[in-house]
């Protein structure tokens, strides 16, 4: 080979090498490293925000459920319950589940073998926490800040089993029942609820209820950081804890509480990963519910967690930022290429947006957590449910300025496929993966559920869309030809000038609703049956948080606790009705009704009504303005309907509603 080809191909395997840098640099993102912090003084200046590298995120090592403290507003405010962005909490459909005849309140594991209604869950064998559970025999509820045990064995003869006070651990938020052992989640510190949602600790105890009549607290243990979400899968309870890092006597706290003994987390457990930046402190805490009285595993990562979504072997933490982007410098790589290569930056390319940035953990055999990847999609997510597993790959619905879409990644969170951006200037409302199907809800002045083919995760291809006025913050699987939308129902308001054109379109809430789709044909689905609910006052935990939902195809039932509020309230179908909800202070005025809404349902009949279950006022506070008790969830055990507030639990006939026995809890 004479000199001149050996130039050339020196000159090609330099330019081949500079290609691959700057391929390298564009998805660098998936390769972060985890690396540890080195020792006190490296945590403060990540604290003060002073890193030593250029770009840097905190990641670190423990473990966290749904919070109930959204922009201030606590489970009981105003009759609202409401969820994180976390959060939320919905159908027991997972990633390739069957869904035609399966109750989405599954059956948990108990010696009972009465037919009985569980929590409303998102993926098949991952229970979520919530603030009420049962067993079949006995039904477990937060009131106040204590935990009742009502003994149910004798549906006409219900009595107290048992009343857990929690003195020193604050408010109780959550709860999993496993067998004989019962955990207790909440936020601990006094003060406000804003001050609990920001600031508050994590708390967790575990009892032995093994004698119902007398529980027995087995484990204790704080993590000083709120309380986000948690699972437990099989014996292994997960509980997730995020917040900002906070300081002790100048330093920044680094341990944590178990069985009232302070325990060091260890500088090499606190980890974050390179290029990334955060004052966040996120914890995964788990615990053998089996081996209860064993340590708890502590991992602490420092970054933010706003939305999570857990599978039988995969924790996703994904964390929301507004990034302001900007063109960069030509003396960069990046802007070296931009200026003369084929990667030249387009003014699309610099628009300021959403970005959302996912952290994979895997779950081990021995159910310990082992950090795998990273990955980014543009865009914000909506709640778990905007989130699945499937097949070794990962689909997020995700929407911003430029409209919604589905993307899929793969097992390293590499993007493989993604829809067309739809409803432009429309928000995303609803979302739900159900097998090789996707079905998103947006919303302006009217609802468009549009179909989605994943079938072909590097093709993935909107099939058909049906417009109808007003919206659904949830959807939920009836069969796998069908599917229940909850919202609320809005009227479009056309405005013209004098000359009768058109210059805008408005729409009002007028009040909730349930509908029924047939999504048989994908191309074409439509609407089968609706029903009205109340008016624009109207509201309902099922709004913001699924596990208010109590659903059987086979019963033939749907129920959901609704309330109105007073004359002064309505919810404007512009803005966000969990914010006007937030916003309501009138205490001075008493909600007009609050009950448990009972429906029959099926795909000939669509919905019709058989009663309202009320409660009387339980609440012992003497405020006027309470005049009925918080009704917070309903639960079916053979052929009886129980519904559980603050202040009682009533029996009634699950097929007539007739009052079978009632207990008062205050």
């Amino acid at each position: 080979m004479n000199k001149k080809r050996w130039i050339l191909v020196i000159c090609i395997l330099i330019i081949l090498a500079i290609l691959a840098g700057v391929f390298n640099c564009l998805n660098a993102t998936n390769q972060l490293k985890l690396k540890s912090v080195k020792n006190a003084k490296d945590l403060e200046r990540i604290y003060k925000g002073n890193t030593s590298a250029a770009k840097e995120i905190i990641v670190g090592a423990l473990t966290m459920p749904f919070s109930f403290f959204v922009n201030g507003v606590s489970r009981y405010a105003n009759g609202f319950e409401s969820i994180d962005a976390v959060t939320n909490t919905m159908g027991a459909t997972s990633s390739g589940l069957e869904v035609d005849g399966i109750d989405t309140n599954i059956k948990g594991e108990s010696s009972s073998s009465k037919d009985y209604s569980t929590t409303n869950i998102q993926v098949e064998n991952v229970d979520e926490a919530d603030i009420t559970k049962t067993d079949g025999d006995y039904i477990y509820s937060i009131s106040g800040s204590n935990v009742i045990i009502t003994d149910v064995r004798q549906p006409e003869k219900i009595k107290k089993a048992a009343t857990i006070t929690l003195t020193d651990t604050g408010i109780p938020e959550d709860m999993i029942l496993y067998q004989d052992k019962l955990a207790v989640i909440g936020n601990s510190n006094t003060g406000s609820s804003y001050y609990y949602s920001r600031y508050g600790n994590t708390t967790v105890n575990i009892y032995d209820i093994s004698d119902r009549e007398s529980p027995t607290l087995v484990k204790k243990y704080t993590l000083f950081t709120p309380y986000y979400t948690s699972r437990c899968i099989g014996s292994k309870l997960y509980v997730i804890a995020s917040g900002t890092l906070k300081k002790e006597n100048d330093e920044v706290i680094a341990y944590y509480s178990e069985d009232n003994i302070q325990k060091d987390i260890g500088y090499e457990n606190i980890k974050y990963l390179d290029k990334l930046k955060s004052r966040n402190q996120t914890i995964i805490s788990m615990l053998d519910l089996e081996n209860s009285q064993n340590d708890i595993t502590i991992h602490s990562y420092l970054m933010d967690a706003t939305n999570a979504y857990i599978s039988e072997n995969n924790i996703y933490l994904l964390e929301q930022r507004y990034n302001n982007k900007t063109a960069p410098s030509v003396l960069s790589l990046f802007g070296f290429w931009g200026a003369i290569g084929p990667f030249k930056y387009e003014e699309k390319d610099r628009k300021s947006g959403y970005d959302t940035d996912i952290y994979k953990f895997n779950i081990l055999e021995d159910g310990s957590i082992k950090y795998d990847c990273y990955g980014k999609v543009k865009g914000k997510t909506i709640n778990q449910y905007s989130i699945d597993e499937y097949k070794e790959t990962l689909r997020i619905a995700v929407y911003d300025d430029e409209g919604s879409r589905v993307v899929v990644l793969d097992k390293k969170l590499n993007q493989i496929g993604a829809t067309r951006y739809l409803a432009k200037g429309e928000r995303m409302y609803s979302s739900r993966f159900i097998g090789e199907k996707a079905y998103l809800v947006t919303y302006k002045t009217v609802d468009p559920l549009y179909v989605i083919d994943l079938k072909d995760g590097t093709n993935p291809t909107v099939l058909g869309e049906l417009k109808i006025p007003g919206y659904s913050t949830y959807l939920h699987p009836y069969d796998e030809n069908h599917l229940i939308g909850i919202g609320m129902e809005t009227q479009e308001i056309v405005n013209r000038n004098s000359s009768g054109k058109i210059i805008s379109t408005t729409a009002r809430t007028v009040g909730m609703k349930m509908a029924l789709f047939d999504v048989s044909d994908v191309h074409h689905p439509v609407q089968i049956s609706s029903t009205l609910i109340g008016d624009r006052r109207t509201t309902s935990a099922i709004l913001t948080n699924p596990k208010a939902l109590l659903f059987s195809k086979q019963k033939e039932l749907i129920a959901i606790p609704v309330n109105n509020f007073a004359e002064d309230f309505s919810v404007r179908a512009t803005e966000n009705y969990t914010s006007a909800i937030s916003s309501y202070t009138n205490y001075s005025k008493p909600r007009i009704s609050e009950g448990y809404l009972v429906y029959k349902i099926n795909t000939k009949e669509g919905f019709s009504l058989k009663g309202t279950i009320t409660h009387e006022l339980g609440d012992a506070s003497g405020y006027s303005y309470r005049t009925t008790a918080k009704l917070l969830r309903g639960m079916y055990i053979d052929d009886n309907l129980f519904t559980v507030s603050e202040g009682a639990v009533k029996v009634n006939n699950l097929n007539t509603l007739k009052l079978i026995s009632e207990l008062k809890l205050k």
